[in-house]
């Protein structure tokens, strides 16, 4: 009996470590348009499509925290009829009212689904420098405006919002969950084993030193998000590091 519960006990505590580590995340929801899989207990990764000329389609990734009867999305999927796809499912499915959501920088990939966001009256935060690059652009503009960062509630928790220097352009930040230490770091960081990808509006030779305050704000991050591909640990931040030095 002694050794049955010893090693019912081993496999609960191997079960929690994969679970928060994201070994085998688990897919909540998956269309040929939109898959959404949950990395941690109250964390979700949102992953729509965008078609470019250069790359392709490319898979886009967002995150949605939610506490309590409460939800905050990092940026919107790609387009409009994907973003009524994941309010529709963040409304009913999980269920939570969605308070925010926060663009992380002013391309496609982080806006183009703001429209819908605004049809269903939820507000959208994003910086000042991404506010004017939106408006340059012709993309949909965020709402409210913010300097350097923001702290968002979500239930009885709090999801931070940082600009810690430029990288993949000159307005990206990044959002971190405390309470499961899981890192959005949004496109200023790769997945494993990625080239360094759209560099229009990048600075390069800045995107190191970035990632390197990044990963020094947030020494016990668990789980990073990249704006593109495979989630991970804190080696992207590492791989990203090592990606852009010596530029």
């Amino acid at each position: 009996m002694r050794l049955l519960a010893k090693t019912c006990f081993l496999v609960i505590i191997l079960g929690l470590k994969a679970y928060a580590g994201g070994d085998k995340p688990e897919v909540a929801y998956r269309t040929e348009t939109l898959v959404i899989t949950r990395l941690a207990e109250n964390v979700y990764e949102h992953t729509s499509f965008l078609n470019t000329r250069t790359f392709g389609k490319v898979p886009c990734n967002g995150m949605v925290i939610t506490a309590g009867k409460e939800a905050v999305v990092f940026d919107t999927p790609a387009d409009d009829p994907t973003s009524a796809e994941l309010i529709a499912w963040i409304s009913s499915d999980v269920p939570r009212i969605i308070k925010a959501v926060v663009a992380t920088h002013f391309h496609e990939d982080c806006v183009g689904g703001l429209r819908e966001f605004r049809k269903h009256s939820i507000p959208s935060h994003a910086s000042f420098g991404t506010i004017k690059l939106t408006k340059a652009a012709g993309f949909p503009v965020p709402d409210k405006g913010f300097r350097e960062a923001l702290a968002l509630g979500v239930g009885d928790k709090k999801v931070e919002v940082r600009f810690f220097g430029e990288g993949h352009t000159r307005d990206n930040v990044v959002g971190y969950y405390p309470d499961e230490k899981v890192l959005f770091g949004g496109c200023l960081i790769k997945e494993l084993n990625a080239g360094k990808g759209n560099l229009a509006d990048a600075n390069v030779k800045a995107w190191a030193e970035t990632v390197r305050k990044v990963k020094a704000a947030y020494p016990d991050v668990k789980v990073v998000i990249p704006g593109h591909g495979k989630t991970g640990d804190k080696s992207l931040l590492d791989y990203t590091i090592g990606l852009f030095s010596g530029e």
